[in-house]
């Protein structure tokens, strides 16, 4: 399974967050640091706080923080979120597609058990255990 560049650049958000829970980040900040459009980066973001995972503040002293402490975030919680829109094929498209092979399709299901094998075992993992900080901190 691949992820998204939006699913990538959200994980990375959190986990630097979470390396530095006392500390605000601009999300210039973390677009500079990882090499990523700002403008992305924001639309990211922006998901991640209507979510409830990250409080945005503006003006000076705001910044980004987390909203919850790490080890209560899954990472199957936030591929969830941030995928949300990305079906893995077509056929699980919410409109289910346009997949000639349907009803009669032996694929579609051992692909489904196989996103819910992916997402489970993500589900096992916290953002506390994936805490990221540069060394030079």
């Amino acid at each position: 399974m691949r992820l998204t560049r939006f699913t990538d650049f959200g994980l990375r958000a959190l986990m630097r967050l979470a390396g530095r829970p006392e500390r605000a980040f601009a999300t210039a900040e973390l677009a500079d640091e990882f090499g990523v459009s700002r403008h992305h980066l924001a639309k990211v973001v922006a998901r991640l706080a209507s979510a409830g995972l990250v409080h945005a503040r503006r003006g000076g002293g705001g910044g980004l923080r987390l909203a919850r402490p790490a080890a209560e975030i899954r990472l199957g919680e936030v591929v969830r979120l941030l995928e949300a829109d990305q079906a893995l094929v077509e056929c699980f498209a919410a409109d289910g597609g346009a997949c000639t092979l349907m009803p009669d399709c032996r694929l579609k299901a051992r692909l489904a058990r196989a996103e819910t094998a992916f997402l489970s075992e993500l589900d096992r993992t916290t953002l506390a255990d994936c805490t990221w900080a540069p060394r030079s901190e």
